[in-house]
């Protein structure tokens, strides 16, 4: 277990970390984070863990970098999780290309606000990838989303982070599924997808 008594742990992304969290399912949401606080609380309840959500559904790293600030630097995290990258690239697709972030600048911002908060707070940082859940790989939108993934993990290395290989995790799932058994639009999934996640967390933090 990477954690230690009393830490603060701090995830931020897009919808599929925040899952209600500001409503409905508040705290933590009804998706892989509350997975994760509650298999690591009901593990190691000697801890004393503290959870924070600070996922908003929609964001992009642009919008992470407008509210860096209040939603992280201001948390205090000893360790910072960061999943984000799906409507980056999504955008492209929707045909709403002027929200999209290109490759280039969401290197250049994720690496900024990742420095940032290493800086100022001395956090420990988890970097989970950007997915597709799609059988596949020739698919333009799955080329791009492994791209920005190939992305997050290289600054996993560079920043000595835990890297979270998810887009690994789905596709392993989908050897013997389809994607229609672990989301209704590739992006958002069911409980079982969420679990597919949450089960990556896992494996990387013990």
């Amino acid at each position: 277990m990477i954690f230690e008594q009393g830490q603060r742990v701090v995830f931020i992304g897009d919808s599929i970390t925040d899952c209600g969290r500001r409503d409905h399912a508040a705290p933590y949401g009804n998706g892989y984070m509350s997975l994760v606080q509650a298999f690591v609380t009901a593990a190691h309840p000697e801890l004393g863990l503290t959870w924070v959500n600070r996922g908003i559904s929609g964001d992009t790293v642009r919008d992470l970098a407008a509210r860096w600030e209040t939603d992280v630097i201001e948390q205090r995290p000893d360790w910072l999780s960061v999943k984000i990258g799906i409507n980056d690239v999504w955008r492209f697709f929707q045909d709403r290309a002027d929200q999209a972030v290109p490759i280039g600048e969401y290197e250049a911002t994720l690496r900024t606000l990742l420095a940032d908060a290493v800086k100022r707070t001395g956090c420990r940082l988890i970097l989970a990838d950007p997915y597709l859940i799609e059988s596949d790989r020739d698919d333009p939108q799955y080329t791009m989303t492994a791209a920005y993934a190939d992305v997050v993990k290289a600054l996993a290395a560079e920043f000595g982070a835990r890297h979270v290989p998810v887009q690994a995790a789905f596709d392993r799932a989908l050897t013997t599924t389809t994607p229609a058994d672990w989301a209704h639009d590739r992006i958002h999934p069911n409980l079982a997808g969420h679990a597919v996640i949450a089960r990556a967390f896992l494996a990387v933090i013990g």
